[in-house]
Order: C-alpha cells, then structure tokens, then sequence
C-alpha cells in the first residue's frame, strides 16, 4: 500500500492557522499601533495590556500546538514559485515566523515577570511609565516589526501564488478534501 501526498494540510492545521493569523494581525495592530497612543494613565491602558497579555499566551500556546501537529501529520509537498531562490526564500520566511512569534512570547512572558503584571492587572500596583525600563521589551519590539514585515512577505506570496501563478495554494490551507 503506498501513501499519497495529501492535497491540503490537516484540517487542525488550517484551523489553527487561520486563528493565529487573525489573532496575530489583531495583536501586531492593537501593540504597535493603538497601545502606544494611550496614556498610561488612561485607566482602558491595563485593560488593553492584559488583553495584549492573554491573547499572546493564546497565541504561544497555538504556535506549540501547530509546530507539534506540523510535524507529525502529513502535508501537502512544498509550495514552488518556479525559482530555486523564491522557494528558498518561501521557507525561510515560515522558519522565521515561527522563531519571532517564539522570540515575542518569551519576550512577553520576560516583560510579564518583570514588570510584575499580575499586581498591576488586579490593581495593587499602578501601570508602569515606562516598559522600556525591561530588556525584554526591546526583543518584543523589534521582533514586532520583524513579525509585520514577515506577515507582509508571507501574504504577497500567497496572493502571488494564488492570482499570479494560479495554483491554488490557499486551498492548500483551506478545509475540504
């Protein structure tokens, strides 16, 4: 009996991947774009945060999650853009997403601790002036912006695949048999 390559990915892949991609765009939206523009001393600020918070737990934990079933069920055979470089490229950008969502959970739980955010979503402590003050918060930061441009990338290569090259790679993702 021989295997056949699957057309499409497992459909707890494609579930969990469309999750994270909804969830991470929320979130690279809501931490460099609307957090930034508020007061710490609006009192929305520690709400905004906390949320910030657990949706990245969220989405660490999904990432653990897809990385385990990425490499246990069978997939599709790898996509090809026609150039040696491009496919080169394609699996770089997917290495590199997963090891900056990995740097910006870690980094994340580093502010978590040391900032001492339990005390400050219950209250006990005030929010503080400036996360800068923690070394953690340059590696989320950077690898915020490096998740964005990666997130860009990722999406110009499926719309080029599936309008340019007309493969359907989105079905790949996608439910169905």
């Amino acid at each position: 009996m021989t295997e056949t390559t699957p057309k499409r990915y497992h459909p707890a892949l494609a579930t969990i991947h469309w999750l994270m991609a909804l969830l991470v765009i929320m979130m690279l939206g809501v931490g460099k774009f609307a957090m930034p523009g508020i007061s710490p001393d609006d009192p929305q600020k520690p709400m905004m945060l906390q949320s910030h918070t657990y949706i990245g737990g969220a989405i660490a934990v999904l990432l653990i999650i897809r990385l385990v079933l990425r490499f246990t069920t069978k997939h599709p055979a790898p996509a090809d853009a026609g150039n040696a470089f491009l496919n080169f490229v394609g699996k770089a950008v997917h290495f590199l997403l997963y090891f900056f969502l990995l740097g910006m959970a870690v980094s994340g739980l580093g502010l978590f601790q040391l900032a001492n955010l339990p005390a400050v979503f219950s209250g006990a402590q005030p929010y503080p002036s400036n996360f800068f003050e923690y070394l953690p918060r340059m590696g989320h930061g950077l690898a915020s912006w490096l998740v964005l441009v990666l997130v860009a990338l990722h999406v110009g290569a499926a719309m080029f695949h599936q309008f340019v090259k007309k493969d359907n790679l989105l079905g790949r993702m996608w439910f169905g048999k």
